[in-house]
């Protein structure tokens, strides 16, 4: 116990804070847990009205400080009476907008925000739902704050906090640069309150912020409210992967895993393959690591449970789910399995019956039943949110699931494992990052129920413990922008604040920061090097006459020497490919170089195909194989002729061995006169080189008894005159790119039409700042030259699908078309496109991506009203047929997109109205269920 005095005097800090600081104790005196250190700072700046930048792991607590700013704004907002009609004068109120990367978060916060301050007071907009748009408080995806900005939407009026939560989804490549433009764009007067997972460049973030946004408190914590123990599962073992926390800080891992995983490789690499049985190889058997259900009930037995298990593949998520049922696990009690029951029945009633079958829903109940559930980007989303509402309320115990998970809602369980540490990107299998895998084990621990977290590795083979602890032990994982310039961002840049002051805007970019941070650093290097530069001139000076004159004379001579090697080398080959062509079978030679070095006689000369000739030899060694032109020095020269066998067999020993007796019965030296010396007379001989030998010699420096240590001085001012130059051409490219690529595009748009020679926007770039795709430059061509006017709803949905689908991985053949006006249409806007990419091409921009198929007939299909079973078989896929979470995914873009040509000034009447009947025909069945959500 502490004594009366320090009690005393802990109540008058408390009390000194309250006074200092009324709001954040009015606060947190509503929270039920008292604030860690990191929070009270971050919430301390906010309320001395700085805005903020807070860098903690995953669970750590950081959206307390988002929440404070909630607070922050609604307690200068007036209370109004409950039973309010529209009576009395307007009143000015601070709002908060809290803005999230996706739409899953957002419907999490609202709800969370909800709770506490009640429905009137929280409002909802995402691309699917608009709900109290204009309460005090809104929880929104960063795309619609975006879109408000630019529009200068009335909804901005009394805004003063913006919490931009997950703020380092700024580095992804697809959508990070929306962070950035909203960042830049925000009014002076709002306060900014940035959340973001620990990252290693914390201070050059908050540098950037303080640029664009003034004073910005920077708040890092590394502290992890729960501790996370790390593991590695080799065969049935569990092994801690570092012996202690200091052994962990130093990255060394527990001699014990490292002993028995060199003994394991040792033992497979051994003679343990001999008892494998067929099909083993030489190699010794493959590893079979723990089956899924193993681990499972691993972790179950250990009271590891509940459990996130990634598996970086939607298939093999499924799969799991299938083998741990099929090994009979079942996690539950009666009680668990009946409440399950009833929250399932509860959340898909709005979902037809004849589609849960064909959505596998059945055995999705079945494992769901069991504890056992998967989760990834092709489940249908109304299934996702029910395996995360199960499994926050403790009910599903493991979850089989992508990375997806780990970059979206609040889903923590006690134990995380990692079934491999490379993941497909989309284009390539790489390593997972430090950052990744910080992201996925961060999962580990919940706070208030555990006591410690625990990630775990599967290990293999291929799996270095001493890489894993790197992973977990780095913490160098800088943020990246990934910002540059889109044609939509043009227009609304240049419609609203001019031309020049847009290309201010965009060098004030974290983009255009950190290039020119960069910049400085090589800016410093190439100072020094010039420094440098005149010091080694000065060294290199002579007494007897100009120096440089006679190095250059020296540097001149070695290039014509170069030169000339290289011309006497590709006539060399060429001589060499020439006498192999003309090669005949019995042709008796000799192999100048190489290992197969010797005489040899031509069994085929292998002329006439393209390339060059690689005759097939038998060597006097009994080798038989061909030869290139890269084993001659010098041409092939024919030195006898014997006769070979019509039916030469080149793979019996027998023929090989009395051919090449034959071969060594000419008589012939097998090495020749001399050993493949390359002559030096043609270079002796050049005219060019004579010329520049004679003036050297009469140079008066070539008379300098210290001509040597001169030209060591000269030669090393050479090579850093060179370097030097390299490093200037790279601050070149650096150094205002983004404004390079800014004025690129302005250029494009003015040739096409959407600028004014003269910078003003003219209506067909007003049409263009309201498409939001990211291939928005080809829809405004669709929309300019009407190539979707005439259409049936059904043949809009799929024609404008071309420009937003993606598929999963490239498909070689095209995707076949409804038949009608849609192919038409389809072929005119693939013609757009190549029209646009060879203008974007001639500029040296980044081109506008292909137009895909692969979704037209799906969406054709549901837009007529097909069931969804023969809707999800008509997708262009490798692998079977389309996922449903996919199709809602794609089909809500569809939709997205239908809405913009709905609202679009530049579209015709018809097409407005085409596009809502689209709309409402896309927007049934799980559809339905989806934009109600």
């Amino acid at each position: 116990m502490s004594s009366p005095a320090e009690r005393y005097a802990a109540a008058r800090r408390r009390a000194a804070q309250a006074s200092a600081f009324p709001a954040l104790d009015e606060f947190a005196l509503d929270l039920g847990f008292d604030l860690d250190d990191f929070q009270r700072e971050a919430c301390e700046a906010l309320e001395r009205g700085s805005g903020v930048l807070v860098c903690a792991p995953t669970g750590a607590g950081k959206t307390v400080v988002g929440e404070f700013a909630v607070h922050l704004a609604l307690r200068g907002t007036p209370g109004k009476p409950a039973a309010a009609d529209g009576g009395g004068g307007p009143t000015i109120r601070r709002k908060c907008f809290y803005t999230t990367p996706i739409k899953a978060l957002s419907n999490q916060k609202y709800h969370d925000l909800v709770d506490r301050y009640g429905a009137e007071q929280v409002g909802l907009l995402t691309g699917d739902n608009a709900i109290n748009g204009d309460a005090p408080v809104v929880v929104m995806t960063t795309e619609v704050l975006r879109n408000m900005l630019y529009a200068g939407s009335a909804t901005l009026e009394g805004l003063a906090y913006v919490v931009m939560d997950e703020v380092h989804y700024l580095a992804d490549r697809f959508r990070g640069g929306v962070w950035e433009e909203v960042i830049i764009h925000l009014p002076a007067s709002v306060t900014l309150v940035s959340l973001s997972a620990t990252v290693s460049n914390a201070e050059e973030f908050a540098d950037w912020l303080v640029t664009v946004r003034g004073e910005t408190a920077v708040v890092v914590s590394e502290h992890r409210p729960v501790p996370l123990w790390q593991h590695m599962l080799v065969g049935r073992r569990m092994f801690d992967l570092f012996h202690d926390a200091d052994a962990a800080r130093k990255h060394d891992v527990h001699p014990e895993l490292l002993r028995y995983t060199r003994d394991t490789v040792r033992r497979l690499e051994l003679g343990e393959g001999r008892s494998a049985g067929p099909g083993a190889g030489r190699r010794g058997p493959r590893w079979r690591g723990p089956m899924r259900p193993d681990i499972v009930e691993r972790l179950d037995r250990e009271n590891l449970l509940p459990a996130i298990l990634f598996i970086f593949s939607r298939a093999g998520c499924q799969a799991a789910v299938q083998q741990c049922l099929a090994a009979g696990l079942r996690l539950t009690s009666p009680e668990e399995r009946t409440e399950i029951r009833q929250v399932v029945e509860s959340r898909i009633t709005a979902i037809p019956g004849e589609d849960l079958t064909v959505l596998g829903y059945w055995e999705w109940l079945d494992g769901l039943e069991r504890g056992l559930a998967s989760h990834h980007a092709g489940m249908l989303p109304a299934f996702k949110e029910v395996v995360e509402e199960l499994f926050v309320r403790g009910l599903v115990k493991a979850v089989f699931a992508t990375e997806t998970l780990a970059l979206g809602i609040n889903m923590p369980a006690r134990c995380v494992v990692l079934e491999r540490l490379v993941k497909f990107n989309g284009e390539a299998h790489v390593d997972l990052t430090p950052g990744e895998y910080t992201q996925l084990t961060g999962r580990a621990g919940r706070r208030g129920i555990d006591v410690e977290g625990h990630a775990v590795v599967v290990w293999s083979p291929e799996t270095d413990p001493r890489h894993v602890a790197g992973l977990a032990s780095t913490r160098t994982y800088p943020l990246r922008s990934s910002f540059r310039p889109s044609y939509n961002m043009a227009v609304n840049l240049v419609g609203t604040v001019g031309a020049e002051p847009a290309r201010a805007l965009l060098e004030s970019s974290f983009a255009q920061f950190q290039a020119d941070r960069s910049v400085v650093g090589l800016a410093r290097q190439v100072q020094r090097n010039t420094e440098t530069i005149e010091a080694y001139g000065a060294e290199a000076s002579c007494h007897q006459g100009d120096f440089d004159e006679y190095f250059a004379l020296r540097v001149a001579i070695a290039d014509r020497e170069r030169a000339m090697a290289r011309q006497g080398q590709t006539q060399r080959k060429a001589a060499a490919v020439a006498s192999l062509e003309r090669l005949r079978v019995g042709d008796v030679i000799r192999v100048p170089s190489g290992r197969r070095a010797g005489l040899a006689v031509v069994l085929d000369p292998a002329t006439g195909g393209f390339g060059e000739p690689r005759p097939l030899v038998l060597t006097q060694d009994r080798w038989a194989g061909r030869v290139s032109p890269g084993d001659f020095t010098t041409p092939a020269e024919v030195l006898a002729r014997i006769r070979v066998p019509k039916h030469f067999n080149p793979r019996s020993p027998a023929a090989r061995r009395d051919l090449a007796a034959e071969v060594s019965g000419t008589g012939l030296d097998r090495h020749g006169g001399r050993r493949g010396g390359r002559s030096r007379q043609t270079v002796g001989e050049d005219h060019q080189l004579s010329q520049l030998r004679t003036e050297l010699r009469r140079h008066p420096c070539h008379a300098c008894p210290d001509r040597e240590e001169h030209a060591r001085w000269a030669e090393r001012r050479r090579r850093l005159e060179r370097d030097t130059e390299e490093l200037r051409q790279r601050v070149a490219g650096r150094t205002g790119s983004l404004a390079r690529t800014f004025d690129r595009i302005v250029a494009l748009l003015t040739a096409r039409g959407y600028l004014s020679a003269d910078g003003e926007v003219t209506d067909a770039g007003r049409m263009l700042g309201r498409i939001w795709t990211e291939a928005d430059l080809l829809v405004a061509e669709c929309l300019r030259r009407k190539v979707w006017d005439g259409l049936s709803p059904a043949e809009l949905a799929a024609a404008v699908s071309v420009v937003v689908f993606e598929a999963r991985r490239d498909v070689d053949e095209r995707a076949s078309m409804p038949r009608g006006a849609v192919v038409d249409a389809v072929d005119e806007t693939l013609k757009l496109w190549g029209d646009i990419e060879a203008d974007e091409a001639s500029r040296g921009l980044a081109v506008t991506r292909e137009p895909d198929l692969g979704f037209a007939w799906p969406i054709y299909r549901w837009a007529r009203g097909e069931a969804l079973a023969k809707v999800l078989a008509s997708g262009h896929q490798i692998d079977g047929e389309m996922p449903a979470g996919d199709f809602v995914r794609w089909s809500r873009q569809v939709v997205d997109l239908l809405g913009q040509l709905a609202d679009s000034g530049g579209a015709s009447t018809e097409l407005r109205s085409t596009a809502r009947q689209a709309i409402a025909a896309v927007n049934r069945g799980v559809l339905a269920y989806h934009a109600a959500a």
